[in-house]
């Protein structure tokens, strides 16, 4: 991560010459200081080429000016004639032989991966690295033993034409070459920024009351994430004002225990334990003292409740209660459900007109059989019959589940007769 030079456009003082080292930037953030020989004049973000072992590499001015000297000091390098220089600024040919020398990266990690599978080396090749020139290449590897790699090393330097030099990581060096993204959702931090890896342990998370589970304290390079320490600082001096993790309470109706401590808010959960169903009870960090002073005078309260507070929701929750929208994930469910109710079954009696018009269409079809049976009867007296029954079934349909007939069905009946 380049850093910010907020020196930029300030003017130096008379009589002062700027600062004549610059920091270059290589592959997967890797970084250098360089003298500047001759009054050469870079800028941030030229290639540059620069001195390496038997011949020179390529990269980019990441800063220059004063900046450049107090991170020589926060990395503890020293101004002295150890530099290398800064031979010239990149031409055509050297960035096409930097370029060409980059993309045979993979095939030789590939490569190099198989040699060490067939000698059987417990190592782990992680990156791979072309020198400027094209005339030498850094192995980085992991490994927990000591390995003996001078046959991988002959092999190597027979197989490619180069110079190889093998260059032992860890586990947090080896992620953040290879980068990746953290459960945060943004871009490693050893990746981008970090350089300096601290070691973490468990108390960090002791500190900060999280869950002692490997698999979410773990970042991808399988050790504790270095971000547990970034707040540690003042979580330590924030839990000197609270009592301690072990401190109990005792009360007239038994005891009680600190089950957690909200630091943010100031409050003390405590745990009854003789009344197991009951949860933890928030106490003020105020009322956890008086309560506490207390018990050193020999006073008992009665119960937790005197002193428990009532949590409110949060303004947050109330004003944003459903961000992602109030429509349920059954909302399709219940419009069918009503759709079914209001329309009814087919064939069940929620629509009468539906039940009558089956009905009227059954007996239709019989009533010429009928009227032709009938003693005297003419073909012609069928289709009164029909209509007459028709409107005694529409009449039935429409009073189910009443009392007695409709009015229309007792003048159908009076007309047939």
């Amino acid at each position: 991560m380049t850093v910010f030079d907020w020196l930029e456009g300030v003017a130096l003082p008379t009589g002062q010459s700027a600062f004549d080292v610059v920091e270059v930037r290589f592959k997967a953030n890797r970084k250098g200081f360089f003298r500047r020989s001759g009054g050469l004049d870079v800028q941030v973000g030229d290639v540059i080429a620069v001195e390496s072992d038997r011949g020179h590499d390529i990269g980019v001015v990441s800063l220059r000016g004063e900046l450049v000297r107090a991170q020589m000091n926060a990395k503890k390098v020293r101004d002295d004639h150890e530099l290398s220089k800064v031979l010239r600024k990149a031409t055509q040919e050297d960035i096409d032989l930097w370029q060409n020398a980059r993309m045979r990266e993979g095939e030789t990690m590939t490569k190099s991966r198989e040699i060490i599978q067939r000698l059987g080396l417990r190592m782990k090749l992680s990156d791979v690295e072309f020198q400027g020139d094209g005339k030498k290449v850094t192995y980085y590897y992991i490994s927990d033993d000591r390995v003996d790699f001078r046959d991988l090393v002959r092999e190597l330097a027979g197989a490619f034409a180069v110079r190889v030099e093998m260059r032992q990581i860890g586990a947090r060096q080896e992620a953040g070459r290879v980068g990746g993204i953290g459960v945060c959702g943004r871009e490693l931090c050893c990746a981008s920024w970090l350089t300096d890896f601290r070691s973490v342990s468990t108390s960090a998370a002791r500190y900060q009351q999280m869950s002692l589970n490997p698999q979410k304290l773990a970042g991808q390079c399988g050790k504790l994430k270095c971000c547990l320490n970034f707040e540690l600082d003042q979580y330590v001096e924030s839990v000197k004002e609270f009592p301690s993790p072990n401190a109990k309470i005792k009360m007239k109706e038994g005891r009680a225990v600190v089950f957690k401590m909200d630091i943010f808010k100031k409050l003390v959960y405590l745990l009854h334990l003789d009344a197991p169903a009951a949860g933890p009870v928030p106490v003020s960090l105020e009322d956890m003292k008086e309560l506490m002073a207390m018990n050193e005078r020999g006073e008992y309260p009665h119960s937790l409740s005197e002193f428990a507070l009532q949590e409110e929701p949060d303004e947050v929750d109330a004003v944003y209660s459903n961000v992602v929208g109030q429509d349920s994930l059954t909302r399709f469910d219940e419009q069918r459900q009503k759709r079914r109710k209001k329309g009814g079954r087919p064939g069940s009696g929620g629509n009468s007109n539906r039940s009558g018009g089956r009905n009227n269409r059954g007996r239709s079809k019989d009533g010429p059989k009928a009227a032709a049976a009938s003693p005297g009867g003419r073909s012609g007296d069928a289709k009164p019959a029909s209509n007459a029954e028709s409107g005694q079934n529409r009449g039935r349909g429409r009073s189910r589940g009443k009392g007695g007939p409709t009015p229309s069905s007792e003048n159908n009946q009076k007309k047939e007769g």
